[in-house]
């Protein structure tokens, strides 16, 4: 049995760092804490108002307990919309991402379709959520429609980017082997292509369910419906215990949504 030197220093591996050469690597993060205190130094902070905000964000709290559920009855109402909103409009997303993921997948889309597939995943992922519901309550007036159309075009562009990216990581075997028996393209799609995404598929359908009933709360704000509307009107009535008592259940409402949908992604891979 060998012993090692004792007079030798144990040798160590460390992983290398990204930038090997130590002048870049240090003149870097001092180029990133300049930065930082310019950034800091020339963004207009009014810190009277800050000071002024503080007792006032007090009272907001302190008036919003203890929480109120005594307007349950209009609560139930609004968290009704958003469910209506969330569950269509991943409905409706989840089924127009899969020919837009199609298009978008390098393997199996002409350069020409590839290219349009992706524009449209890109533009569907430009914007936040709450900007699209301003343009299409702007369109189609306030109300459920908006909400519904926002997540919608939201859904496709999460749903859509990701089921690209499985597809173009598939098994290329089975794809050569139903061509190999003369199918055509749509046959191999659902018989080839479709069955090795399916677990991922649904996967991201219960996560993009989840994520909507989130953003269902967040797009009401601005009108699109739901029971951010409920929210805001309860800001703006000054009746913070009411609008503690929403956000409460809102977060109530996405844990459980969490664990459900945990639980379903648990079971399918």
């Amino acid at each position: 049995m060998t012993r090692p030197e004792s007079g030798a220093a144990a040798r160590l591996w460390r992983k290398p760092p990204f930038i090997a050469n130590p002048v870049l690597r240090y003149g870097l993060w001092l180029v990133l804490a300049v930065y930082l205190v310019w950034a800091l130094g020339s963004l207009p902070f009014n810190w009277e108002r800050i000071a002024e905000g503080l007792p006032r964000a007090a009272r907001i709290f302190g008036g919003g307990f203890p929480p109120s559920f005594e307007r349950a009855e209009l609560m139930l109402t609004g968290f009704k919309e958003s469910f209506q909103i969330a569950i269509l409009a991943t409905l409706l997303g989840v089924l127009l991402s899969i020919p837009f993921a199609v298009m978008a997948a390098r393997n199996i889309a002409p350069m020409p379709v590839y290219l349009l597939g992706r524009a449209v995943i890109i533009i569907s992922r430009s914007f936040h959520p709450v900007i699209v519901a301003i343009l299409f309550v702007a369109a189609v007036g306030f109300g459920p429609l908006a909400g519904i159309l926002t997540l919608t075009l939201y859904s496709i562009g999460f749903v859509g980017k990701l089921l690209a990216e499985e597809i173009e990581e598939i098994d290329w075997g089975q794809v050569e082997a139903m061509r190999a028996t003369g199918a055509g393209f749509l046959a191999t799609l659902f018989y080839a292509v479709f069955p090795q995404i399916l677990p991922r598929q649904v996967g991201l359908s219960m996560y993009q369910l989840d994520s909507n009933l989130r953003a269902s709360a967040v797009v009401g704000i601005v009108g699109a419906g739901g029971i951010g509307g409920t929210l805001m009107n309860a800001f703006g009535r000054y009746d913070y215990d009411f609008a503690f008592a929403i956000l409460l259940i809102i977060i109530a409402v996405i844990l459980i949504s969490e664990g459900i949908s945990g639980w379903v992604r648990k079971k399918i891979w």
